[in-house]
């Protein structure tokens, strides 16, 4: 018999996406028992064992339809393929740094309040393709820092159809949300499938802290993605 569900949240976000491979062994000391990364080996997630996703949480809001708490939040965090103790295909969070003080250590036992934090995001358009601009600043003040500034040519996104996602929590591995969530996916870049590079400018900075192992020198990036919006409604089991 099917278990209940219980809606805890509604968001509306906006979000940029990173796939990442960094050092397999960083990696595998975060997995509690039971769980094993599950990398792919083709497409456009090929190679990539954690990611890192700027959110931009532009409405969150109750059942009831009020808002939580301040109602808005943006946050980094970062989120690992994995297979559970069942071998189910499940995300994993590993850790995030949170613009709200009051959101960490938030549902997952592991954001960090961010002692500095900024997000800019600027639209240029004409008669030439639009240009976006976006700037995303966390650092904590125990040196963990995720810093990303990107220029890109804005395309035409594809809209996938809505999925069930579970989301594991690396410090409380007992412990998983149920994102159902909808979105629309721009592929500026991807070292696998080789779209049309969009990319205009890109630097990151990333590391410090807890996240000085994750971040050593040696990541490699695979797949600069902008996610328009995403719709996601939150589930307890």
């Amino acid at each position: 018999m099917a278990m209940a569900e219980t809606p805890v949240e509604f968001a509306s976000e906006a979000r940029f996406q990173l796939d990442l491979h960094v050092p397999d062994a960083a990696i595998q000391a975060l997995l509690p028992k039971g769980f094993t990364l599950n990398v792919a080996t083709q497409g456009p997630a090929k190679d990539c064992n954690v990611r890192l996703v700027f959110i931009d949480r532009l409405s969150i809001n109750a059942p009831d339809g009020k808002p939580i708490g301040k109602g808005a939040n943006t946050l980094a965090y970062l989120v690992s393929p994995v297979k559970d103790a069942a071998g189910a295909n499940v995300q994993l969070v590993v850790g995030g740094l949170t613009a709200d003080p009051a959101d960490a250590p938030g549902p997952f036992g592991n954001y960090i309040a961010a002692s500095t934090h900024n997000v800019t995001r600027s639209l240029s358009s004409g008669s030439g393709p639009s240009t976006e601009t976006q700037d995303w600043v966390f650092v904590s003040a125990s040196g963990e820092r995720l810093e990303m500034h990107i220029k890109f040519e804005r395309g035409v996104g594809n809209k996938g159809k809505p999925a069930d996602t579970k989301f594991y929590s690396a410090k409380t591995p007992d412990f998983y949300q149920i994102s159902r969530q909808e979105q629309v996916l721009d592929i500026l870049k991807n070292t696998t499938t080789n779209p049309p590079d969009r990319v205009k400018e890109f630097s990151l900075k990333a590391g410090g802290g807890s996240y000085a192992k994750l971040f050593d020198g040696t990541e490699k990036m695979l797949s600069w993605d902008n996610i328009l919006w995403i719709n996601r409604t939150v589930l307890l089991p």
